[in-house]
């Protein structure tokens, strides 16, 4: 997984932007945001779940909202590397909660 920062807002705003690229099978761990994330898809094939739910298809051009402190994870799919920007707000200067990895259960569907 690789990130490329796009924009980080001066205090006393709060959002940040950054591009992230998966190669085919890489995946975040599970993670929420306190004040919620939106996903904008550019190039690829990816998946996003949210906890206790099935794993959802992302294309470009979608657009996936996580609501704050929503538990989730995102990626490419075993065959296909995905692209997406992502925005999402500090709250006392922390922008994530990172967890546990998804295993390869979770992932494989």
């Amino acid at each position: 997984m690789r990130v490329d920062p796009l924009f980080q807002a001066p205090d006393p705003a709060r959002v940040s932007g950054a591009s992230v690229t998966f190669e085919p099978g890489a995946r975040t761990a599970w993670h929420t945001h306190p004040l919620g994330q939106t996903l904008i898809v550019t190039a690829g094939f990816g998946w996003v779940q949210r906890e206790g739910g099935a794993i959802e298809e992302i294309r470009p051009g979608d657009v996936v909202w996580f609501e704050p402190n929503e538990k989730h994870w995102h990626g490419a799919t075993p065959t296909t590397a995905m692209t997406h920007i992502a925005i999402q707000e500090r709250l006392d200067g922390k922008g994530v909660e990172w967890m546990e990895h998804v295993s390869e259960e979770q992932y494989r569907r």
